[in-house]
């Protein structure tokens, strides 16, 4: 499997150690490469993945989704933290590590899903409204 790192400029950068809450980013599931999901499934890691697509964007050329339509990620805890990411930082998919940026820049749902980006585009609404 290629390894894609994207490269996220700085001007954009959101830290998401700051966040209170993280679990947000997960409400929804992601995309991921199949080949990653399958060394999730070798690790023994307990989720399940649907809607196996044809996705030339992804190194493998092929995608699944870590949740069913609007559900949550199946990987998400009780206690909002990634499953996969207790286990190994390394499994966790790169999609993921990447949120909020899709292809090096914030993704088109992140103004949803992410709580930092959210609070960024308020406060340059209202910077921009004096």
């Amino acid at each position: 499997m290629k390894n894609k790192t994207l490269k996220i400029e700085k001007v954009d950068h959101i830290d998401c150690d700051r966040c209170h809450k993280s679990a947000d980013c997960c409400r929804f599931g992601a995309w991921i490469d199949l080949e990653e999901a399958k060394k999730i499934i070798l690790a023994g890691i307990k989720g399940d993945f649907f809607h196996l697509e044809q996705d030339h964007e992804f190194p493998s050329g092929f995608k699944v989704g870590t949740s069913i339509e609007d559900e949550q990620c199946v990987f998400q805890d009780p206690d909002g933290l990634c499953r996969v990411h207790k286990v190994d930082y390394a499994l966790k998919p790169v999609t993921c590590k990447e949120f909020p940026y899709e292809n090096g820049k914030i993704a088109p749902i992140a103004d949803v899903l992410c709580v930092m980006h959210r609070a960024k585009l308020q406060k340059d609404k209202k910077g921009k409204k004096k």
